[in-house]
């Protein structure tokens, strides 16, 4: 199933921004957007594409926003419309050519979304045509009279509140928003409700209390200070990658982002660039977020041939996301051959434009074995690899 989000931004946040202040999904949040936050946290499996809805008047400040994100799988962005359902249409009709089997619709001003939320929706809908996160409802409520009194207490038994994602079947979702606009409504609060009037079963899934949607001034500050309670206070992680790939029959290797022709290939599912599995490997446990094979299931298909550029890039966004700053990384090559001096500069480059550090802060080294071991038959090539970040410390205790 190939799963597309779609990134509602295209609000102004009145409520939320204020003269000479920036919409709410563009208001700073730990050193970026709100929105930039919302994305990365889409940028990872299952999710295949994301496709942002934004202001016509904000493609400067989104490109802006959006200027350290590396990553394939973010389209350009689309403008939205004058109502939220309106830019919803919008952005499903500029994905139809894409050909999503389904959709994960998203407010960007949810911002702290988690990978477990996103996967239960998505799972979802291998089992309904649509799907929400949704928290149930724990206060009590009350009904109000027009003078302000309570007239009754509402039973909260078996009510929830919706978030976003809410995800559909692609086809019956995009017809249904185009029913409604055939049909003059402008009325519906939220996606799930289009569905429901179009007859599409909806079904909830668990949400979570922190993805909540920034409404207000003081939601913005709530968030902040949930981002920055010791701001300013980091704390050093290291992480460490190793990997090794067979030769097989070809005439070029893939090493750090570089082709390299060579008497044989490396074997593998992906483009099998040891350097660079070993370090996403790395940039993952200094966040302690499994490997790569987690994340890039070799069972997969859609991984086969696939650039490892992809998969880097994948691991720096995750640090990113955790508010994390690369401070270096290291990559040992063991092989006899290709020769790898030559070539050096171009990995640092190669991977510089990845991870967006300069080349005094990429070390690619290589020895040999000696002649012995695996590597020392000319049977393949390993490779090991050391990344440092800096994390603030309100990741830990988020965490």
């Amino acid at each position: 199933m190939t799963i597309a989000a779609l990134i509602v931004a295209a609000g102004r946040g009145s409520r939320a921004s204020g003269p000479g202040l920036p919409p709410k999904q563009y208001a700073a949040l730990a050193g970026e957007a709100v929105l930039t936050h919302t994305l990365r946290a889409f940028l990872t499996p299952p999710i295949d594409m994301v496709l942002p809805v934004i202001h016509h008047d904000d493609r400067e400040t989104y490109r802006k926003a959006t200027t350290a994100i590396s990553d394939p799988r973010l389209t350009p962005p689309v403008t939205g419309g004058a109502t939220r359902q309106a830019s919803v249409l919008l952005g499903l009709e500029a994905l139809e050519g894409l050909r999503p089997d389904a959709v994960l619709i998203h407010d960007a001003a949810r911002p702290f979304v988690d990978a477990e939320t996103i996967t239960r929706v998505a799972n979802a809908l291998l089992l309904s045509p649509g799907a929400i996160a949704a928290v149930p409802v724990a206060d009590t409520l009350k009904k109000a009279t027009k003078t302000g009194h309570i007239d009754t207490t509402v039973e909260r038994d078996g009510l929830w509140r919706a978030q976003t994602p809410q995800g559909f079947n692609f086809k019956l979702i995009i017809d249904a928003h185009r029913r409604a606009a055939r049909d003059g409504r402008t009325d519906f609060t939220d996606d799930a409700a289009i569905a429901e009037w179009a007859g599409i079963p909806v079904a909830l899934v668990a949400g979570s209390e922190r993805n909540f949607k920034l409404t207000t001034q003081d939601d913005l500050a709530m968030a902040a200070s949930r981002l920055l309670p010791h701001s300013g206070m980091f704390e050093t992680r290291t992480g460490t990658g190793f990997d090794v790939h067979k030769f097989a029959a070809g005439d070029h290797v893939w090493l750090c982002g570089v082709k390299i022709p060579h008497s044989h290939t490396l074997d593998g599912h992906s483009d099998a660039d040891v350097g660079l599995h070993a370090l996403t490997d790395a940039l993952l446990g200094t966040i302690g977020d499994g490997d790569i094979g987690s994340h890039f299931p070799p069972s997969d298909p859609q991984w086969r041939g696939m650039a490892s550029s992809r998969f880097l890039a994948h691991a720096a966004n995750r640090v990113a996301g955790r508010g994390g700053k690369i401070v270096n990384v290291d990559i040992t090559l063991l092989c006899e051959d290709p020769r790898v001096g030559p070539h050096r500069e171009a990995m640092q480059a190669a991977i510089s434009a990845v991870l967006g550090i300069s080349f005094d802060r990429i070390g690619i080294k290589a020895t040999t074995t000696e002649g012995l071991g695996f590597t020392g038959r000319r049977e393949g090539i390993a490779a090991m690899a050391q990344a440092t970040v800096q994390l603030p410390l309100e990741t830990i205790a988020l965490r």
